[in-house]
């Protein structure tokens, strides 16, 4: 006998069992138009509308639930109801009717009388206030509070959520490792499926962004793949997947992969429509036209600055080493100083300050550069984060280079480029090599720059950085023997040479034999690519060599 036929109802239950948001959504609302759905398929289609990122039918759903739980009397539920309402309303920046729908929930949850896990989760837009308004204490008091609610009723959502709270509380106070085990703590929650859907994205996303912000690169990348295999898992989920495009793109671009992380951009952008997400389309424009102007491109950087900002995302330090790279110094240094004052707080002022840094030496101003070299350097030693170390001890070479101490640069910069390596930064590692052959250079080793600066042309032309390939030519124009790869003998030979000098005359005159100086003019030969002493001649005439 064959199976009766499935009724929408049954269908709409099965797909959002099975986390198919977008079919749960309609097969649960055909239902619906049939016959109204009592309270907890409405909770289901009100969430299967708010996955698929349909937020003014999700706030209306659950504001049905909330009707139907009051008039079955079941008064905490009701509660519940009220509260995510208000929590979505405050993510999309309406906070008159967010604090409307949170005074219902702690309203009811007064009159149930008694403890109750509801009172946790009111806790939870209680400690966001107070961390947003920089109380960090009573921030950290509210969601150390909810975290005991939630272990004591046995919510594993409440007591993520409180988790991750108090480690970015703790994070914003300098506790950077504490903070760092709660949010790892809560993270695995998140990825052992232990967790509602929406409370699951919240952890992710806000896990990644606390991390980024003391670039903690490593979990970064950990939970960005993680995040990434859950949005994939659900290829109708509609809400944090422009969040996870954003964090991926961050992640290929420090990887190295550049045309793939303005592919992931560009995907964010078309996903972060609605206006809640406007924040996270201005990063993933943002990333597009760091990308752009790595790459030489600058009106398409222009381009994407400009649409970073229209979306409300600060399009610093990225526009000013864009004014930086056409040439315009005076804009550059004005614009990075000014957003430098701006920023009072110790983590966002490291945003700006490896800009700030390299600017200020553009412009000439040494003491402005150390100053802001060694506010990194204290950040890094407070924060104790491999980038981090790496940031400081990059801006501390470039000063110490920029004032004259090659020898005090090297160090600083073996160890930046070391960290940069193991972070698997590439871009980053290759600038490294560049001051790392200045530095050479300055103190004689002429070879030894030569090298760095082929392996940093390798990278430079694989990622396609043609700003940073026209300033090794320049380089190289200033001194042919680094481009070459001519070592400090043979380039006393080459300048000699070039003079008129025979092979002769120049073994006496650098007491060599003559044997000897055959065999450096016939590398010369050989690396600059010609083939007679006047070809040599011009070409150490052409690069100012003599």
């Amino acid at each position: 006998m064959p199976s009766p036929p499935e009724t929408p109802l049954l269908r709409g239950r099965a797909c959002y069992e099975r986390r198919e948001w977008n079919d749960a959504f309609e097969a649960l609302s055909l239902a619906d138009r049939a016959k109204s759905l009592d309270a907890e398929d409405l909770h289901r289609l009100a969430w299967s509308a708010g996955l698929s990122a349909r937020d003014d039918d999700m706030l209306a759903l659950q504001e049905r639930v909330y009707h139907a739980r009051l008039e079955a009397g079941e008064v905490l539920p009701a509660a519940r109801t009220a509260f995510w309402t208000g929590f979505r309303l405050l993510a999309r920046g309406e906070p008159a009717r967010a604090a409307g729908w949170l005074g219902r929930a702690q309203r009811l949850v007064d009159l149930h009388g008694a403890a109750c896990v509801e009172q946790g989760y009111l806790l939870l837009p209680a400690a966001q206030r107070h961390l947003s308004a920089g109380e960090l204490v009573q921030a950290e008091d509210c969601a150390r509070r909810a975290i005991e609610i939630g272990e004591h009723y046995r919510e594993p959502d409440l007591c993520a959520f409180a988790r991750n709270l108090q480690g970015r509380v703790l994070v914003s106070a300098g506790q950077v490792e504490r903070g760092l085990a709660l949010l790892d703590e809560a993270m695995v929650a998140a990825t052992g499926g232990e967790l509602t859907p929406v409370v699951t994205g919240i952890v992710y996303c806000s896990s990644i962004a606390s991390c980024h912000r003391v670039f903690a690169l490593d979990r970064v990348r950990e939970w960005t793949a993680a995040l990434s295999g859950w949005c994939e898992a659900q290829p109708q989920l509609a809400i944090f997947t422009g969040h996870c495009l954003v964090h991926r793109a961050e992640v290929l671009e420090m990887n190295g992969a550049w045309p793939e992380a303005v592919d992931e951009a560009r995907r964010a952008v078309a996903r972060c429509v609605r206006v809640v997400e406007r924040e996270a389309a201005g990063h993933a424009h943002y990333r597009q036209a760091e990308i752009h102007r790595l790459r030489g491109d600058f009106s398409a950087a222009e381009a994407a600055y400009l649409e970073a900002s229209r979306s409300g995302f600060e399009p610093q330090p990225g526009l000013a080493l864009l004014r930086l790279a056409q040439g315009e110094c005076a804009v550059a240094a004005a614009t990075i100083q000014r957003i430098l004052q701006a920023a009072r707080d110790r983590l966002p002022r490291t945003r700006f300050l490896p800009a700030y840094v390299e600017i200020m030496l553009a412009a000439g101003d040494l003491p402005a550069a150390r100053g802001a070299s060694q506010e990194l350097r204290a950040t890094a030693t407070s924060l104790g984060t491999t980038v981090m170390d790496a940031i400081a001890a990059h801006a501390c070479a470039a000063v110490e280079l920029a004032a004259g101490s090659a020898r005090g640069a090297l160090e600083p910069a073996r160890r930046a480029f070391s960290l940069w390596q193991q972070t698997g930064a590439p871009y980053l590692a290759a600038r490294l090599r560049v001051l790392l052959a200045r530095a050479c250079t300055a103190l004689g080793d002429v070879e030894g720059a030569a090298l760095e600066l082929r392996c940093a042309r390798e990278v430079f032309e694989k990622l396609g950085a043609a700003p940073d390939i026209a300033a090794l030519d320049a380089l190289g124009r200033q001194d042919g023997a680094l481009a070459s790869g001519l070592s400090a003998r043979e380039l006393q030979v080459l300048r000699s040479l070039a003079t008129g000098k025979t092979n002769k005359a120049i073994a006496r005159e650098l007491a060599l034999s003559e044997k000897t100086i055959d065999r450096h003019v016939s590398n010369i030969f050989a690396k600059v690519g010609v083939a007679t002493r006047a070809a040599a001649t011009a070409f150490a005439f052409q690069r100012k060599l003599v």
